[in-house]
């Protein structure tokens, strides 16, 4: 650990002019440098700090439950949040402005950074979700007596490949943790093989999966019909599932469409675009409903989130495109199966999950999507067996945030 310590700080030093040059000929400069450096001010925070560490919005998402319910739980103390990515702390910024006591981003990995962060932060005990491993870090909050977990830990089958060849610079990182929690048995595997201990590697479910049904009384028309939700759709998605929609409706006339654009500034646009395929449509905001419209767009705040209760099946939007798709939980949590185009890194643990457990379908364009959405349509026995095992597999992954909080209260005691 002391050569890594010494050979990344001075290969960290040698590369970074390099990376600014390249970053500030593209016009994208290094975001949050200064805090990575460690120099940052930093509010009275005391000597009672619980840190969380989410690289980016997926984990900063799935972080978001966790830390209401420690606010909640351990008042006493303060909450510093930070993330690796730009992207990530404006997500935080989001969450837990009202939550929160600091939020910055995560030092580099060498010496200074880190010395300086934790000098400044001063966290009785750090969680770091999922697979962020940096030697430096762990090797100082050891040596300063702090608590280092890994939360929702998990190991792709391509990074496991990859660090397995490292098992003894692992086995030695790993003496620095207090705890790792992993998401499945599979994970825990992976991380003991790579050389954390067997006895301090636990299994603690998946955070991502601890949110609630919203239940309510939704007064929409639906009658006999069968609605597919298109929820948080962006540009160019509408159209896809526009056109989904129309074939599947020649074939299936009892199916309706709540489309519910991501962002309201696109209302009108979707709107154009519900009107050139000539069915009747009308507006959230409106209170029309399905009883007299084949398509109804959401264009109303907070309301997707409980909707998916009423629909057979739901499209999460954000995976046609490099937005990186959006929660497929809103609508599992209904026991809804769901389908996202290719581009779902912001929840790929996730999809992992479903889609291995039949719970969800990844589709790579347009085609896939109606023959997916037909098949749900056309047979009875495969729709009832896929909103089962979109119950059975919600079921099984629940638990993992009072797990989280029992190790932190035997930790904190």
């Amino acid at each position: 650990m002391f050569i890594y310590r010494i050979l990344s700080t001075i290969l960290f030093l040698i590369s970074l002019p390099f990376y600014a040059v390249i970053r500030a000929c593209r016009g994208k400069f290094l975001p949050g440098w200064k805090a990575k450096f460690g120099h940052f001010n930093t509010p009275e925070i005391g000597n009672k700090v619980i840190m969380f560490h989410g690289v980016s919005v997926g984990e900063v998402i799935a972080l978001e439950n966790l830390i209401k319910k420690v606010k909640e739980v351990f008042p006493e103390y303060k909450i510093v949040v930070t993330t690796g990515t730009k992207t990530g702390q404006e997500i935080a910024h989001k969450k837990f402005e009202n939550i929160a006591d600091f939020i910055t981003y995560f030092p580099f990995d060498i010496t200074f950074s880190v010395n300086s962060f934790l000098k400044k932060i001063n966290p009785s005990i750090v969680l770091i979700a999922e697979t962020e491993l940096w030697p430096t870090f762990a090797y100082y909050c050891n040596k300063k007596n702090i608590p280092l977990l890994v939360i929702n830990g998990r190991i792709s089958d391509s990074t496991y490949k990859s660090y397995r060849l490292l098992k003894g610079f692992f086995k030695q990182l790993f003496k620095n943790y207090t705890k790792i929690l992993t998401q499945s048995e599979e994970d825990k595997e992976k991380f003991i093989m790579i050389g954390a201990p067997v006895e301090r590697t636990l299994v603690m479910k998946n955070l991502k999966f601890d949110v609630k049904r919203i239940d309510a009384n939704i007064e929409i028309g639906k009658g006999s019909s069968r609605i597919i939700i298109a929820g948080s759709t962006h540009k160019g998605e509408d159209e896809i599932i526009l056109n989904s929609f129309t074939n599947l409706k020649k074939e299936f006339p009892d199916i309706k469409l709540l489309l519910a654009p991501r962002h309201l500034t696109r209302v009108n646009s979707v709107k154009e675009l519900v009107e050139k395929t000539n069915f009747p449509y009308g507006q959230r905001s409106k209170n029309d409903d399905f009883s007299k419209n084949d398509i109804i767009i959401l264009d109303t705040l907070g309301e997707l989130s409980k909707m998916y209760q009423i629909c057979d099946f739901a499209f999460i939007g954000g995976s046609f495109n490099k937005t990186g798709g959006h929660n497929p939980l809103e609508a599992i949590v209904y026991d809804k199966p769901v389908i996202s185009g290719p581009s779902i890194h912001n929840f790929r643990d996730i999809y992992w999950i479903l889609t291995r457990n039949n719970a969800g379908k990844i589709v790579k364009n347009q085609n896939e999507l109606t023959e997916y959405m037909h098949k749900l349509l056309s047979d009875k026995e495969f729709y009832i067996k896929s909103c089962n095992d979109c119950k059975n597999v919600f079921s099984s992954q629940q638990g993992a945030m009072e797990f989280v909080i029992k190790e932190l209260q035997s930790i904190l005691k």
